[in-house]
């Protein structure tokens, strides 16, 4: 999957995308994207990935496990994700932090299978360790800002130019998304300005009333 920028929905557990509602999100961002040629992604929660996956839009685990096909029970295994069609997973995010070892591991798992790994920091210098990993994405989100409404592109946007530096100082293909506090057009608009070159969002979009409305003002922005 060739991306550049992008524009990354986690649904994490909220109830909002329980059940069949999972698939109106689906529907609405995949219209928006082809109307505004904007690479949109959603990662549902995982006992929802198999009703969404191999669409015309990417489709995202929430987390993977750096675990084996067998007799590993419990745990969502890079592989059999990969059958079902899923194409890439978020690593590391900070409310399902992992150690350095598996982060390794699982982005150099998911180069091999050819799936889009983001690697979720807390702060520059875990942008600048973990970009040397080679990752598709690093996405900065500062734990204090993840669902205030407050975003990181107007709180802390030297955060934003520091993990930018960070990360190309990697000298590799990785790429900087920005996260944390994302809830208007103007948010994602100073972000892609500070050098992001996509966001990862959640409840500023599933918590929103009007989906349609909130996508297409995310999307318009980052044009």
């Amino acid at each position: 999957m060739n991306v550049k920028e992008l524009f990354v929905i986690n649904c994490k557990n909220y109830d909002e995308t329980s059940g069949t509602k999972i698939i109106k999100l689906v529907n609405t961002a995949k219209q928006i994207s082809k109307k505004f040629g904007v690479k949109i992604a959603i990662a549902p929660p995982s006992h929802l990935l198999s009703q969404v996956a191999g669409q015309s839009l990417a489709i995202f685990a929430q987390h993977l496990d750096n675990s084996k096909i067998g007799s590993t029970t419990g745990f969502m295994v890079p592989e059999l994700v990969k059958k079902s069609k899923v194409n890439g997973s978020l690593i590391n995010h900070s409310e399902h932090r992992i150690s350095s070892k598996n982060i390794s591991q699982l982005v150099l798992k998911l180069r091999k299978l050819k799936m889009i790994s983001i690697v979720c920091v807390k702060n520059v210098s875990e942008a600048e360790k973990y970009a040397k990993l080679n990752p598709t994405y690093i996405a900065i989100e500062p734990p204090e800002l993840i669902g205030s409404g407050k975003a990181v592109s107007k709180e802390k946007p030297e955060l934003i130019t520091k993990a930018v530096k960070a990360v190309r100082k990697a000298k590799n293909n990785t790429k900087l998304l920005c996260g944390a506090g994302i809830v208007s057009g103007e948010d994602v608009a100073k972000a892609i300005e500070l050098g992001s070159q996509g966001i990862l969002v959640a409840s500023g979009i599933v918590k929103a009333k009007n989906w349609k409305k909130i996508i297409e003002e995310f999307a318009k922005a980052m044009l």
